[in-house]
């Protein structure tokens, strides 16, 4: 076969591989159309005139459940809400565009049904400047709902205010005239930023989750939670009131409350009720207590540092371990009956270091130049039945002044206080030794020296 056969009979052989590769024949019936429809491209519903009509107080009302988007702005008008919401099962995305009230107008988005709506959701947008509320699903008691993405600023009610069981996730409140961003009992709040509302930043109700969320120059609180909520990793700062303040059987933990302006009984920077837990805070420049707990609470890891008043206060029955509190206007520590302080640190607070009432555990905390431009004792314990052992306390008016009957005061050491023991009669002191101290330098392994007594319960002067 020459050269020339074989490139034919190649290409004849390519054309009949063409040719078997399709159906030539199309099958019988009619040609089916392969594109989408638009409902399939956009199965979701717009906002407008025809699909959601409004009436006499709103702009648009939503009535069906469903999926529905903002194609535009919208701007207010008076006496009406922007987008009126009265049938569960929404979702409503703001696509980004902005809802603009006027004075006299309603909510920017509102549930305005008598009836419980459930699973409505509000996501990604702007809403300001409206009459009422920026978004508000808890007029109505809607629940199990979610507003996500959303910037809420100037409106004169609250920003955000959601129902119970409710999510408000990566939201912005900005000078609203009242709350910034409000969730009933169960909800979350999360991510979220609160600055120049007049009311407090961000309030929740009980059992709810506040996290990694800041609250700045707030007219109230920073943060207020109800019952048995968490609040962790938030910052507070500049707020009217305290920065944050919980009900009773809460959690805070690595927070951080600074210049809160609080004012009264029990306000300060972190102000928690009965069995709570605060943990991995610290709480600076407050003008009340630092950090302040209530009966049967617990706080470790903690810094409280040039507020006010009382750096860490407990009420009755709490425990304050490895905490700091250092150069507080009045006390470094104040407990109440029944509370322990242990290891922790005080110095430089304007009273005393630590001030204790009945009953307490004062052991192990190292107390410094407390009564600092006061008047102040290392430890003070003002009623009977305290155990003080095991405390290093220096350079203070006094050591540890006690000045009730009933007490026992073992193991501790005192250095360069004015008076370094101040003990009324009526009490259970081990031996008060002045230690010995070694006349040559010690260099090796061994020392026959003694700090002056075998007693292991001594206390020393040094």
């Amino acid at each position: 076969m020459t050269r020339k056969t074989q490139i034919v009979t190649l290409a004849l052989a390519a054309t009949g591989l063409i040719a078997r590769a399709g159906d030539l024949n199309p099958p019988v019936g009619p040609v089916a159309p392969t594109m989408k429809t638009l409902t399939e491209v956009e199965p979701r519903i717009a906002i407008n005139a025809t699909n959601t009509p409004g009436d006499s107080n709103s702009l648009f009302k939503i009535t069906q459940p469903g999926s529905y988007y903002l194609t535009g702005n919208i701007t207010g008008v008076v006496g009406k809400h922007g987008v009126e919401i009265v049938a569960s099962g929404v979702t409503l995305d703001l696509n980004g565009f902005d809802l603009l009230g006027v004075p006299g107008s309603l909510d920017g988005v509102s549930v305005t049904t008598a009836a419980i709506q459930h699973n409505i959701a509000v996501v990604n947008g702007s809403v300001r400047a409206w009459g009422d509320k920026g978004i508000d699903l808890a007029t109505s008691g809607t629940d199990n709902c979610r507003v996500e993405g959303v910037r809420a600023a100037f409106n004169t009610g609250d920003g955000i205010s959601a129902g119970t069981n409710c999510t408000v996730l990566n939201c912005l409140a900005y000078q609203n005239t009242g709350r910034g961003i409000t969730s009933v009992n169960g909800g979350t709040v999360s991510n979220c930023s609160a600055a120049f509302n007049a009311g407090s930043g961000i309030t929740t109700g009980a059992a709810c989750a506040v996290s990694n969320c800041s609250a700045y120059q707030s007219g109230q609180n920073g943060i207020t939670t109800g019952t048995a909520c968490t609040v962790s990793n938030c910052s507070v700062s500049q707020n009217a009131q305290s920065g944050i303040l919980t009900g009773d059987d809460c959690t805070v933990t690595n927070c951080s409350a600074n210049l809160n302006t609080a004012t009264g009984v029990s306000l300060g920077g972190i102000v928690v009720g009965d069995g709570c837990t605060v943990s991995d805070c610290s709480a600076s420049q407050n003008s009340a207590d630092g950090i302040s707990v209530g009966s049967g609470a617990k706080v470790t890891n903690c810094a409280a540092r040039m507020n006010t008043k009382i750096g860490i206060f407990a009420v009755a029955g709490s425990r304050i371990t490895h905490c700091s509190a250092y150069n507080n206007v009045t006390n470094g520590f104040q407990v109440g009956t029944g509370s322990a302080v242990a290891d922790c640190l005080a110095r430089g607070n304007t009273l005393n270091g630590i001030q204790c009432f009945d009953g307490a555990l004062i052991r192990g905390n190292t107390c410094t130049a407390n009564g600092n431009g006061g008047d102040g004792a290392g430890i003070l314990a003002n009623s009977g039945a305290n155990r003080i052992e095991g405390n290093n306390c220096a350079a203070a008016d006094r050591g540890i002044d006690v000045n009730a009957a009933g007490n026992i005061i073992v193991r501790n050491t005192c250095f360069g206080n004015t008076t370094n023991w101040d003990i009324v009669a009526g009490n259970a002191v081990a031996p008060i030794v002045q230690a010995s101290t070694n006349g040559t330098a010690i260099s090796g392994n061994t020392y026959a020296g003694s700090l002056g007594s075998s007693d292991p319960n001594a206390n020393f002067t040094y």
